[in-house]
């Protein structure tokens, strides 16, 4: 039986916390699942996100959710429809959207916004053509692309656990080498630091993580995490090593407040809303509330000046 079954807002973190201490034992319950999976997510895209938002990168994360449909068709059509095959189509294709991006940076001097937008509409086309030739009359599955938030497994938690623990430990290990490629390309090259490199280092970490996250979560939710959590703390924070701990932290909660939200909503209504939508939705209010927050404290500092 799952313990938060009928439970409200505030019951289901008194739950949590009760069973996180052992008072209530069993096993990992689904909401449990679901919340480690948001959390995993909030975590790897939440340490990448300051980085996209310096680079004017964000566009990239968003041209992954279609250029990675080119791929999707491509593994169809030439091995099988299973959904291993098809997150590995997309990988490839998000990889070839970063090896083209980076490239036409490289060669051709564009900025990234060009590149991406590039690469981004050529690709997306070409995954258009195909579906509208080959794939008329096939279903290819829209959990692919679109994720499913509220049928979480525990492998989702593992592919999840293990991209934030990647992320967070190349951030560890590189920080101060992308500190100076994010704010001083010029400077970090008189050292001998490629930039390109540490650009397609940031490339490659966003197509993992996206592509590992679209069928757990969704397109929308990831680019939610990569975007919304940081510009809540850039309006309290201005730090980047204190973004890199506030942005994946605010994101864990607002996916603890989803969730909760979530069986709030169940227990009380008789409603199933999508945890993913939930999700996007506190992520939006709490910028919002942060934007109010800070004028508040500005208005009052002011009055005390």
């Amino acid at each position: 039986m799952n313990p938060y079954s009928g439970v409200g807002f505030f019951e289901f973190f008194a739950t949590l916390f009760q069973r996180l201490l052992g008072l209530i034992p069993g096993k990992m319950a689904a909401d449990e699942v679901q919340l480690a999976v948001l959390a995993a997510s909030a975590i790897a895209c939440g340490v990448l996100g300051p980085f996209l938002v310096l680079k004017r990168m964000t566009m990239f994360a968003n041209s992954l959710s279609h250029t990675s449909l080119i791929g999707i068709v491509l593994a169809f059509l030439l091995v099988s429809s299973g959904l291993p095959s098809l997150f590995v189509g997309a990988m490839l294709a998000s990889l070839l959207t970063a090896g083209l991006t980076a490239g036409l940076i490289r060669v051709f001097r564009l900025q990234e916004e060009a590149s991406i937008g590039l690469v981004f509409t050529s690709l997306f086309a070409i995954g258009v053509i195909l579906v509208t030739l080959f794939t008329r009359n096939s279903h290819l599955g829209t959990e692919a692309v679109m994720g499913n938030c509220d049928a979480l497994q525990m492998t989702d938690l593992f592919f999840a656990g293990s991209v934030a623990i990647c992320n967070l430990a190349f951030i560890s290990l590189f920080y101060r080498r992308l500190l100076l490629a994010a704010f001083d390309e010029p400077y970090s090259r008189t050292l001998g630091l490629s930039a390109n490199a540490w650009r397609a280092s940031i490339y490659f970490l966003t197509a993992l993580t996206c592509v590992s996250a679209f069928r757990a979560v969704g397109v929308l939710v990831v680019l939610v995490l990569l975007i919304g959590p940081y510009l809540t703390a850039r309006l309290f924070c201005h730090e980047l090593h204190r973004l890199l701990i506030w942005t994946p932290l605010l994101g864990v909660v607002a996916c603890a407040i989803a969730v909760a939200l979530s069986r709030a909503i169940l227990s009380t209504g008789s409603i199933a809303l999508s945890t993913g939508g939930i999700l996007s939705a506190v992520v939006s209010l709490m910028f919002i509330f942060a934007v109010f927050l800070r004028r508040v404290l500005r208005e009052k500092i002011g009055t005390v000046n």
